[in-house]
């Protein structure tokens, strides 16, 4: 996982944080929702962590005109055989690239609910699983509104973790002119990995234990968020899962075989502010998901990791 992180890094500049996330959602089985304005690399950062694995990967540019059987495949009359073959989609990959996810239709946007949950796709009443690992990169741009469709709560409890880029401080900035000048970096990316040793690892972070105390500090956390009169939609028992998850990775990938409380709090965020809806008086009051969860979790007592 050095060796991808390194490899990425290659290509995204000063955004070691995020890349840290992305791994981690790879090694806890999640997806990923990369959200923030234009130009600040989401499509980059998806490429690059798709490219430093040896597996398979489709990229799908989400539009308007674009049906739920691009996505998951559609069964063609051959009139030779006489008989329907089937063509998969663009979800039939390790990783998946989905571009702007929120400007294609809400039936197009529903046909990913059973990938990326149940990591199966069902068409003409067959079901075929999906490849392992199965990851889910989507972006999309919640500035500009023409032509797009928000997602609903149940696509959005389906993401692991979102993340925003931000703009790079201005040393990063000056290191990305000049590698980005001349060449697009993406286009000397070698993968350092493979789908199978991605498997293994996910083995390994499915082994991570959690104690007991750091099970409740997880749950107690999803349930302040419940309780909370700011929010009209707290988090979902998936949501609690995807956070221990979510843990056990990051654990893993600072070389540990059990998650601390500080793994559940640093990942809270990310975790779980997509999936909160705020109510009416904490909108106009402009207290965003993000305020309300800070503000939970401190309140939260943290257990003695001991």
């Amino acid at each position: 996982m050095a060796r991808v992180r390194a490899n990425v890094g290659h290509v995204i500049e000063g955004k070691g944080e995020v890349v840290e996330t992305a791994l981690t959602v790879l090694l806890a089985e999640g997806h990923l929702l990369i959200e923030d304005v234009p130009g600040v690399g989401k499509t980059m950062l998806a490429k690059a962590l798709a490219r430093s694995v040896d597996g398979t990967v489709k990229r799908i540019q989400f539009t308007p005109d674009l049906l739920p059987s691009d996505v998951t495949g559609v069964s063609v009359f051959d009139p030779d055989t006489r008989r329907f073959d089937f063509h998969p989609g663009g979800v039939f990959a390790n990783v998946v690239v989905g571009d702007e996810i929120n400007r294609a239709s809400p039936k197009t946007q529903s046909a990913l609910l059973e990938c990326m949950e149940e990591r199966q796709v069902t068409v003409d009443g067959t079901t075929m699983a999906l490849e392992s690992p199965f990851l889910v990169i989507a972006t999309q741009n919640p500035i500009e509104m023409e032509g797009t469709y928000a997602l609903p709560e149940a696509q959005r409890d389906r993401f692991m973790c979102r993340v925003a880029m931000g703009y790079p401080v201005p040393a990063a900035e000056l290191a990305m002119l000049g590698s980005h000048a001349a060449a697009n970096p993406l286009d000397d990316l070698e993968p350092v990995t493979d789908a199978g040793e991605i498997s293994k690892l996910i083995g390994i972070v499915a082994q991570v234990h959690v104690s007991d105390p750091v099970g409740r500090y997880a749950i107690a956390v999803s349930t302040a968020t419940r309780t909370s009169s700011d929010l009209v939609l707290g988090a979902s028992p998936r949501a609690t899962l995807h956070l221990v998850r979510a843990a056990k990775a990051r654990a893993a990938l600072a070389g540990r075989g059990y998650v601390l409380p500080d793994d559940i709090h640093a990942l809270a965020v990310p975790v779980l502010a997509h999936r909160l809806m705020p109510g009416v008086e904490a909108a106009l009051a402009g207290r965003t998901p993000q305020a309300v969860l800070t503000d939970v979790l401190a309140r939260v007592p943290v257990p003695d990791p001991a």
